[in-house]
């Protein structure tokens, strides 16, 4: 038992012999001082790299960002301006900032112009291009202390970028009684204005075509009002009094789509030529599922006309 022991003792000894021998080797040394240092120069290394985001070639210059699309009237030219102030971003900018496309992304969203960015691409070395989606206007609102132009959201726009010429390119809104509460860029709390906005977007593309000039906005709207609730008129450039009914997107029964509308709007003018003729002004009332009806605004107590699907009328 005493001599198996003594073999098992000399066994350790001599494995403990070889590691040091292993061990002790001056290279093998030396490669461990390295690993050991590397936590200590790591950082010292570090700093005396080149710091390349502060070198010329590597800075980026504000007229080097790329709007895309650019910005056209009423969206003012010196957009990114407006945005660099906002955001509080530097006169420079260095294009290895990794954090740069978020920055650039999240200034842009905070302009009421943007609707939504859409990718912010860096093209070095010569520019950075931030492609955007803009709000557009689709009408003005008319309210007792002036106008405001809303999106087909309902989403104000700043003010500051309207003039009184701008009048005759939009659709008018009147009616409204509210004030927006909040500012550029904000939805106006108002379900009048958010349904007047719906209406007036699918008129934007052929509204003076067919010769309306202003959406009609019911009374006595409160922000609790359901918008499904709420029937608009349209009055014509010459004073027709057009009865429209629910804006686009309600789902009450029996109204009419928005394509029937215009299409009885689109009949009326080829048979007539104008909402005027033959001896209007009217009011018109396209809401019926049957048949357009209207009586002259000028005699309240004429009984509605029924309007025949002819053009005999006319003649």
């Amino acid at each position: 038992m005493a001599r198996a022991t003594k073999k098992s003792d000399d066994k350790n000894q001599n494995t403990v012999e070889e590691f040091r021998e292993w061990l002790f080797q001056p290279s093998r040394l030396l490669r461990f001082a390295l690993l050991a240092s590397i936590p200590v120069l790591a950082p010292w290394l570090y700093r005396q790299l080149p710091k390349l985001e502060s070198r010329d070639e590597y800075r980026l210059a504000l007229d080097k960002v790329v709007i895309d699309p650019a910005p056209v009237a009423p969206i003012p030219a010196d957009l990114f301006e407006q945005v660099q102030k906002r955001a509080e971003l530097p006169n420079e900018l260095s294009v290895l900032d990794r954090d740069l496309p978020r920055r650039l992304a999240e200034g842009f969203a905070l302009h009421p112009w943007i609707a939504r960015v859409v990718e912010v691409r860096n093209e070095f070395p010569s520019a950075v291009k931030v492609t955007v989606e803009y709000r557009q206007p689709v009408a003005l609102v008319h309210v007792p202390n002036g106008y405001y132009a809303v999106d087909k959201d309902g989403i104000l726009l700043p003010p500051q970028d309207f003039s009184k010429a701008d009048a005759s390119e939009y659709i008018a809104v009147k009616g409204i009684t509210s004030t927006p509460q909040n500012g550029a860029g904000q939805r106006w709390d108002d379900p009048a204005v958010t349904a007047a906005a719906k209406l007036a977007e699918l008129l934007a593309p052929k509204w003076k075509q067919l010769q309306v000039a202003t959406i009609i906005a019911p009374q006595n709207v409160s922000a609790a009002t359901e918008s499904d609730a709420l029937q608009f008129d349209l009055e014509t450039q010459t004073g027709t009094r057009i009865l429209w009914g629910r804006a686009p997107g309600t789902q009450h029964p029996g109204e009419l789509t928005p394509t029937q509308k215009l299409g009885r709007l689109n009949k009326y003018l080829a048979e007539f030529g104008s909402f005027d003729r033959p001896s209007g002004p009217y009011e018109i009332d396209i809401r019926h599922w049957q048949e357009i009806t209207r009586r002259p605004l000028n005699a309240s107590s004429a009984s509605a006309a029924r309007l025949k699907e002819t053009s005999s009328r006319r003649r």
